[in-house]
């Protein structure tokens, strides 16, 4: 298991910090949508459960059942981008966080900005 990150400087932003320290905030936001993905389905079955809604043919628009499968959805989609941060701490305790698995050269910078998680560089990302 990747360790904690250390205390940060007075006034640092994750992006001020290292990979370890983006990838941690990366993955407490990541974190906080699965919950909140996770409340939102329960609170659609609850609706449907405590009220004899007939959501099929709802003429106001979306049904609860979609609604409940987008959350869950999200929510799923969220967990795999978990996954993969915890695999991208794995790599920077191994460290080969930044190497691309494919060539071997260094991921840069800017992808791993927009993509904390990458495994590739951008020449083999497609």
């Amino acid at each position: 298991m990747p360790s904690e990150p250390g205390p940060a400087a007075p006034g640092a932003t994750p992006d001020d910090a290292g990979p370890e320290a983006r990838l941690h905030a990366r993955l407490a936001e990541v974190e906080a949508r699965i919950a909140a993905q996770r409340r939102l389905v329960d609170d659609i079955v609850g609706v449907v459960r405590d009220e004899n809604v007939d959501d099929e043919h709802d003429p106001e628009g979306a049904t609860l059942a979609w609604e409940r499968q987008q959350a869950a959805a999200l929510a799923a989609e969220a967990a795999v981008e978990r996954d993969e941060l915890v695999a991208a701490l794995d790599r920077v305790a191994a460290g080969t966080y930044g190497v691309c698995a494919v060539c071997g050269r260094q991921i840069p910078t800017g992808r791993l900005e927009v993509r904390p998680a990458a495994t590739r560089c951008v020449e083999h990302a497609g």
